[in-house]
């Protein structure tokens, strides 16, 4: 799997402040993980995936950075983990509630809504998060509502809210969500990638600038 732009604003902006126990579900390749781990020095991070070749890809990617020794990837079905007490569960999840799934097995795991929707991811990370834990997940903007409805059925607040733009003054296509079982108020945030003259922003420069070479 290519490393996308979901899964680097996933991990650039979810927040990992005193996170010492991190999720990482439907890890891939591992990018997430790793810049959970890059940017937390305390956190240790389970990266799950019920793709093979996509766990033995993540696992050689731990293993040739800095952070191995608080990196694991496993082959799991998240609908099925039960390590509790996370203080930060993160998931770029599958993103076509409908249509069709594409022929490819692994591909259409990845980015269809084949074997873990929304109200399973929700609920089941519920369970999972520590009392102040959080879920962050990136999805696209079209799915507010569904987002917003299976957060309130579980009892959980959504703590910041970030409207992620392509181009500067257009709508958003992506949010980044960070929902938690403790009370809290949203903060609202907006990033757009590019300027209209095709320039990253300075907002997503200072967002990203540490996991490009070229930011």
């Amino acid at each position: 799997m290519r490393v996308g732009t979901d899964a680097v604003l996933l991990g650039a902006w979810c927040s990992v402040q005193d996170a010492r126990r991190v999720l990482d579900v439907g890890t891939g390749c591992g990018v997430v993980a790793l810049m959970v781990a890059q940017r937390c020095p305390s956190a240790c991070v389970d990266a799950i995936d019920i793709d093979a070749p996509s766990v033995e890809e993540a696992g050689r990617n731990f293993a040739a950075s800095p952070w191995s020794h608080r990196l694991r990837a496993a082959k799991a079905d998240f609908n099925e983990w039960t390590g509790v007490g996370y203080d930060l569960i993160v998931c770029n999840p599958p993103f076509f509630v409908n249509g069709l799934p594409s022929p490819d097995v692994a591909r259409a795991r990845a980015r269809h809504t084949v074997t873990l929707d929304y109200a399973r991811l929700i609920a089941h990370a519920r369970d999972l998060l520590a009392t102040a834990g959080c879920l962050a997940i990136v999805t696209p903007a079209s799915v507010r509502a569904q987002v917003i409805e299976h957060a309130t059925f579980q009892s959980m607040d959504i703590a910041r809210l970030c409207e992620v733009a392509s181009v500067e003054g257009r709508e958003p296509k992506r949010l980044l969500w960070e929902l938690t079982p403790a009370r809290a108020a949203m903060t609202r945030e907006r990033v757009a990638i590019k300027d209209a003259h095709a320039v990253y922003t300075d907002a997503y420069r200072s967002l990203c600038q540490a996991f490009y070479l070229d930011l």
